[in-house]
C-alpha cells in the first residue's frame, strides 16, 4: 500500500523516513569504515573495566598513587616498538586481542588520551566511532574500591554516557543508536573489589563470615546490574563479559603462603546467575541484550593445574618485578629484573598476564572450549 501511494502520491512521510534512516545507517557505515578493516566483526567495541583492559587511561590521572604502567619494563615486547603504553603487560593485553580477533589492529584508544590528539581520525574516535577504551587500573564495581585512584565503573558508564552524546551530534541519533545496537561492550571487573574487601577485614580483625560476604557479593552484583542495564539504555546491545580470575593465584597473592600456594575466591555463581536473568527476556527493558560470559576464573584453573598444555613452564611468579615471586617490589623500579623468555610466563608482573598469558586468555573467550564460555561464545555474540 505504501508502495502504491508512492509511486501515484509522491514520496510520503513513512517512505522519506525510512530512506533518511536506511541513509544514515550508510554514513554510520562509512565512518566506521575510514577507522577500521572492513572485515571488522562488529563496527566498534566500547571497553569498560580494570587493569586487565586498561590501555592508558591511568596515565592522565592526577596524583602520585594512581597505578600506572608507564615505565619501563612495561611494553618491553610492544609490537612495533618497545614502550610502555599505560597497558599492565611486556606487550597486547586482553582488550587487544579481543579487538584483534575481530578484525581491528588492536584496542581502541584510552578515552583520556583523545582530548590530547588531533586529526580527523582522532576526531572521529573522539565521536565514539571505531570505539573507546574506558577502563582504568585499580577500578572497582564499587566507587569505594581504591577511591581517588582510579576511574570507578560508574564514572566509565558516564565518560561513554558522554561519547555517545558526541556521537549523536555527529552521526544523529538514528544512527548512532543502530551502530551501538551491533557494537560490542566489553567488560572485565571485579578483581579490584576483592582484593580491596580482603584488606578491609583484615585490617580491621573481622571474620569472612558467610553474611559479611553475601552481603558484599550483593552490592557488587546490584552495581553490575546497575551498569548493564545503564549501558543497555543507553544502546548497548551485546555484552562481553570476563569474569574475575583466581586472584589468589597472582604472585603478590602467594606471598601471603609460606609455600606460595594459591587462595580462593571469587563472585562467578552470583554475576552468572545475573547476567542470565538479565538475558532471560522476562525483564521487558532488557530485550534484545544478548551477552557472553567468559570464565577466567576456571581457565586460570586449568592452566595452573597443567601449566605445559597451555605452552606455560611458570604459573607462580612474576616476569617483572623483585624478591620472592618476583612480587616484592614492583615491576618499573630501578631494581625490577626481567625474566629472560616472556612466553612461557603466565604473570607478567605481581597480578597481570604477560601478552601470551593475555592471548590464551582472548582465544579461550573469543573462539576456543565451550567450558570457557556461556551460554556462547565471544564470536557466536559478535556474529548473532
Amino acid at each position: 500500500m505504501r508502495r502504491h501511494q508512492a509511486i501515484n502520491g509522491g514520496v510520503g512521510a513513512t517512505a522519506t523516513l525510512a530512506m533518511a534512516t536506511t541513509i544514515s545507517i550508510q554514513l554510520a557505515a562509512l565512518a566506521a569504515a575510514a577507522l577500521r578493516p572492513t572485515t571488522t566483526a562488529v563496527p566498534a567495541v566500547y571497553v569498560f573495566g580494570d587493569s586487565l583492559l586498561d590501555v592508558g587511561n591511568n596515565n592522565y590521572l592526577p596524583g602520585a598513587d594512581v597505578p600506572r604502567a608507564n615505565m619501563p619494563y612495561y611494553g618491553v615486547d610492544f609490537p612495533g616498538g618497545a614502550r610502555p603504553t599505560g597497558r599492565f603487560s611486556n606487550g597486547y593485553n586482553v582488550a587487544d586481542l579481543v579487538a584483534k580477533a575481530m578484525g581491528f589492529k588492536k584496542s581502541p584508544p584510552a578515552y583520556l588520551s583523545l582530548s590530547r590528539r588531533s586529526g580527523r581520525r582522532h576526531r572521529l574516535v573522539a565521536r565514539g566511532i571505531g570505539g573507546v577504551n574506558y577502563a582504568s587500573g585499580g577500578a572497582g564495581i564499587l566507587d569505594s574500591t581504591f577511591a581517588g585512584k582510579n576511574i570507578p565503573l560508574s564514572k566509565q558508564v558516564r565518560n561513554f554516557d558522554a561519547t555517545k552524546a558526541q556521537m549523536v551530534l555527529k552521526l544523529g541519533a538514528t544512527t548512532a543508536k543502530h551502530l551501538l545496537s551491533k557494537s560490542l561492550f566489553l567488560i572485565a571487573i571485579g578483581t579490584n573489589d576483592m582484593a580491596a574487601f580482603a584488606t578491609s577485614l583484615a585490617k580491621n580483625g573481622q571474620m569472612q563470615s558467610h553474611a559479611v560476604v553475601a552481603a558484599f557479593y550483593s552490592d557488587l552484583i546490584s552495581n553490575y546490574s546497575a551498569t548493564i542495564t545503564g549501558l543497555y539504555g543507553m544502546g548497548a546491545r551485546k555484552f562481553a563479559v570476563i569474569n574475575v580470575g583466581r586472584i589468589g593465584c597472582a604472585p603478590i597473592e602467594r606471598l601471603q603462603s609460606p609455600t606460595g600456594a594459591c587462595d580462593d575466591g571469587g563472585f562467578d555463581d552470583a554475576l552468572r546467575s545475573l547476567l542470565a536473568s538479565l538475558g532471560s527476556g522476562d525483564d521487558h527493558r532488557l530485550d534484545g541484550l544478548t551477552y557472553s560470559l567468559g570464565d577466567l576464573y576456571g581457565l586460570m584453573r586449568a592452566i595452573i593445574a597443567d601449566p605445559p598444555a597451555a605452552g606455560f613452564a611458570d604459573v607462580d611468579s612474576a616476569c617483572c618485578g623483585g624478591g620472592r615471586l618476583g612480587a616484592q617490589s614492583v615491576c618499573g623500579q630501578p631494581n625490577s629484573t626481567l625474566c629472560g623468555d616472556r612466553r612461557y610466563h603466565l604473570f607478567w608482573d605481581y597480578g597481570h598476564p604477560t601478552q601470551r598469558g593475555a592471548e590464551v586468555i582472548a582465544s579461550a573467550v573469543y573462539d576456543g572450549p565451550e567450558q570457557f564460555t556461556t551460554p556462547v561464545n565471544f564470536e557466536q555474540l559478535v556474529r548473532a
